[in-house]
């Protein structure tokens, strides 16, 4: 009898890279020299932290800055800049530094896990994102220390790289105490360097790629002058990275203008900042300038609309994707306006990538529902207050209305699933088991029904 060999496929990979991570995450910090004297952590904290740093969340049961040592703060670092990168992009640096050959299967790995259409040139595209990784990151260190360095002395330095990364890497985990970053609501520099260095994370590897590209090739007329042409992902990246953050942050000032306990105290200037700030950070990056369960209900909907959305593909942050929402939208109008073809930005989009947003969109939907669903049933608390939870969690936020602390083990294993499942993508978990591969497509006769 013949044994069917079952081959680790690109989304196996980033399925086990996570787990694996996870577990290995979760022994570091348990060892005793990552627990700062007179703290304990048991299994389900351990576990809990470990897989929010390396889904990139930013939700803990624990205070972070008070229970882990330096070692153990390390060891938190490393695994959210591996889930920021990503475990195909730091498996392939690492073979890089051991000077080993780049193989023709590891090349295809690199090409799915970024989602080009070429092997060209992507080894040399995994160096120069984590040499821009590490650009920004040092960057991001520099403009917080200014501000920590002054407060905290020599410990602001890492203070300042702790809190560079994780803004960069979307994963919201500070070492200031359950209270996030709301003693900086009003400072300038915390907030902008903030707000950028999440930005720069959810834009998405190859929209830097595509950037670079650009800037360095051949200019093509355009009307009213010349414009560096860019790819149309890169284009739709950009266009709903800037949309979002402006809805966001013009409902957060209409929704709570007035709210005393928001925004209602503040002066103009830092109405703005703060609802700026809001606005990016429920892009999946989990710092908080306001406590989250002072804002309003209607605010609270708006931002679990956000975050389900989340940042861009093949980058740092969470959510179902900015561009699977600007697809959806396009054929949206395109039934509306009955018009056969889907286009957007001049150019026809494909029916199989419609067909893939609306599986992303369904799948992560369901398993939100789900989920929700299930830590409802184990936990108690206010219904918002648990969807919020797990909205965040699904999408890799980490923002919270206040209710991680009280989970029992039971929701802190539901949360910490959803987490896992937001970062690897709930149609990745379908396709890694599915191991039906058709010779060919098989037609049948159409059918008529009635929709609507």
């Amino acid at each position: 009898m013949r044994i069917k060999k079952r081959t680790l496929t690109t989304t196996r990979i980033i399925m086990l890279g996570f787990f694996i991570g996870a577990m290995l995450g979760t022994v570091c910090l348990m060892l005793p020299i990552s627990i700062r004297e007179g703290s304990s952590l048991d299994f389900s904290d351990a576990l809990f932290v470990s897989v929010s740093a390396i889904c990139v969340t930013g939700l803990s049961t624990v205070n972070v800055g008070q229970t882990f040592s330096a070692f153990g703060q390390v060891i938190l670092l490393l695994l959210i800049q591996f889930g920021g990168l990503g475990i195909v992009t730091f498996t392939t640096l690492l073979l890089l530094v051991l000077r080993r050959r780049i193989t023709l299967s590891e090349r295809i790995l690199l090409q799915n896990a970024y989602n080009l259409d070429t092997l060209s040139g992507l080894v040399r595209l995994t160096v120069k994102i984590f040499k821009a990784t590490l650009l920004i990151e040092g960057i991001g260190a520099v403009g917080y220390s200014l501000v920590f360095v002054p407060e905290y002395g020599l410990r602001g330095i890492w203070y300042g790289i702790f809190h560079a990364v994780s803004a960069f890497c979307n994963a919201g985990i500070d070492l200031l105490g359950k209270e996030s970053f709301c003693a900086y609501a009003d400072n300038v520099i915390i907030n902008i360097t903030t707000i950028l260095l999440i930005i720069a994370g959810g834009l998405g590897f190859p929209v830097y790629w595509e950037i670079i590209r650009a800037s360095g090739g051949h200019r093509t007329k355009a009307e009213g002058g010349y414009v560096r042409k860019l790819n149309i992902h890169a284009r739709i990246v950009l266009v709903m990275t800037v949309l979002l953050i402006t809805v966001g942050t013009v409902l957060t000032l209409v929704f709570e203008y007035d709210n005393p306990d928001t925004l209602g105290n503040m002066s103009w200037g830092n109405k703005l900042l703060a609802a700026a700030f809001q606005s990016v950070t429920l892009r999946t990056a989990g710092f908080a300038t306001i406590n989250q369960s002072l804002f309003r209900n209607a605010s609270c909907l708006v931002y679990i609309i956000i975050m389900f959305i989340g940042g861009s593909p093949a980058g740092t942050a969470g959510g179902v994707k900015t561009v699977t929402v600007a697809l959806l939208s396009a054929s949206l109008m395109a039934n509306i306006r009955g018009r056969k073809d889907v286009t957007i930005m001049h150019r026809r989009i494909a029916d199989e990538y419609i067909r893939r947003c609306v599986a992303i969109v369904f799948f992560s939907f369901s398993a939100l529902m789900v989920l929700t669903t299930a830590l409802l049933f184990v936990q108690d608390g206010d219904f918002l207050d648990i969807l919020y939870e797990m909205t965040s969690a699904i999408a890799t936020v980490g923002l919270s209305r206040g209710i991680t602390v009280e989970l029992n083990f039971a929701g802190r294993m539901i949360v910490a699933l959803a987490m896992y499942l937001g970062r690897i993508g709930p149609i990745t978990l379908a396709l890694a088991f599915n191991s039906s591969r058709s010779a060919s497509d098989v037609s049948y006769a159409d059918s008529r029904v009635i929709i609507g």
